[in-house]
């Protein structure tokens, strides 16, 4: 796609920190438009407490979508890691899915510093300009402070949880191994034998690290993510002794299945993985 087919809107400087945007999770992402309709999942908000808020990560305000049931208090906390696109309307609208369900869940834009990543029509640029530029070591820091947040307004941090699709599948499990007080996780189809930043590990890498029961959902016809990576982070889990997590590869099935705004949506996989995800979390405590 080109940037011709992005919405108008004021030419962006890519390289600025303090780049303009709609608001949080309000619009698709210019770099997946068109949209699938037909299939698209929609979400209210009733008796929810949707929209952006903003945590302090030094001298930066990050944005993050948060959804949560209204006047809820002591709410298990689920992070919830947008792929490249951004925190564009699917990942506000899984924020309130999981709002639906008693979770104070929240969505960063965890590429803020690096600019803006709906504004991409092409996603060459995307990856190299905004995602390839967004190291674990920030990625990490990010989702500690909202976790912070999350602590002093209305959640309970000793039920913590994290998902995420595609670059924020492999985020997932970064995180598990980056902190030890996550209680569960489920990564949606993650990059486990590559990293996106220069210098950056791979989820396998870190596998040993992970102590946290994690559920990874993969399809077994993604081009991107070889089934032989899959079974190496197996062997790797089980190798750390990490006998708690499971991953389930779906047979015939393509990256992003979950994604009901693109072709690349199942629905019966996406709803069995949806499924066991709910299950995962209140199995193991974040719930």
């Amino acid at each position: 796609m080109s940037k011709t087919d992005a919405p108008d809107r004021p030419p962006l400087d890519h390289g600025r920190r303090d780049f303009v945007r709609a608001g949080l999770g309000s619009s698709f992402a210019a770099a997946v438009l068109p949209v699938s309709a037909q299939t698209l999942v929609k979400t209210d908000s009733a008796g929810l407490t949707v929209g952006e808020v903003n945590v302090k990560v030094g001298e930066l305000s990050l944005p993050v979508y948060r959804a949560m049931p209204s006047g809820g208090k002591n709410l298990p906390v689920l992070l919830v890691v947008s792929e490249i696109f951004g925190v564009h309307e699917y990942i506000a609208d899984v924020a309130r899915r999981f709002a639906r369900r008693g979770y104070l869940a929240l969505a960063p834009e965890l590429f803020v510093r690096q600019g803006d990543p709906g504004s991409y029509g092409e996603i060459g640029k995307l990856l190299s300009e905004v995602v390839n530029q967004a190291r674990d070591a920030q990625v990490m820091a990010d989702l500690d402070a909202c976790v912070g947040w999350a602590q002093a307004n209305g959640g309970d941090t000793r039920k913590l949880g994290i998902t995420g699709f595609c670059w924020g599948g492999r985020i997932v499990w970064m995180y598990a191994a980056h902190n030890p007080a996550l209680a569960a996780g489920v990564a949606w189809y993650g990059p486990l034998a590559r990293a996106y930043a220069a210098g950056d590990r791979t989820a396998i890498e870190v596998a040993p690290r992970i102590k946290a029961p994690m559920l990874g959902l993969y399809g077994a016809d993604d081009s991107g993510i070889p089934n032989t990576s899959v079974e190496q982070m197996r062997a790797a889990l089980t190798s750390a002794g990490n006998n708690r997590s499971e991953i389930v590869l779906y047979p015939g099935t393509p990256h992003a299945f979950h994604a009901d705004y693109r072709p690349s949506y199942r629905q019966t996989e996406a709803e069995d993985g949806w499924r066991r995800c709910l299950a995962w979390f209140k199995t193991h405590g974040v719930a």
